[in-house]
């Protein structure tokens, strides 16, 4: 004969509406908040929020080519830009808005 194992868990000294954990879950629940904890201080030290946000950077620019409404420029940094949504001709100037070393930009006034 079989005893059948019961699958409800069992608590022992709680009362109606209480729960008791015992001593081998509060220690795996401590060590768990421990290790979240040393992550966001170990994140926030190693790798900065504030690094994802980039300074933007402001240019006047020559238009060097446009390629079906897509425009590209060289900047100061020496990392040629691409503008989409571009009527500018080549050879025109502008203002363009970038993140520092990203290769993409905005038009902020078409000077002609």
């Amino acid at each position: 004969m079989y005893l059948k194992k019961s699958l409800t868990p069992t608590v022992v000294g709680a009362g109606p509406g209480r729960l008791e954990l015992s001593s081998g879950r509060k220690m795996a629940l401590v060590f768990g908040g421990a290790i979240v904890v040393a992550g966001i201080v170990l994140s926030t030290i190693v790798f900065p929020f504030w690094n994802l946000i980039r300074e933007d950077v402001y240019e006047d620019v020559v238009i060097l080519s446009n390629d079906g409404e897509v425009c590209y420029v060289e900047t100061s940094d020496s990392i040629p830009k691409t503008i989409e949504d571009c009527m500018l001709l080549p050879g025109d100037s502008a203002t363009i808005k970038f993140g520092e070393g990203l290769a993409w930009a905005r038009i902020i006034d078409a000077g002609n």
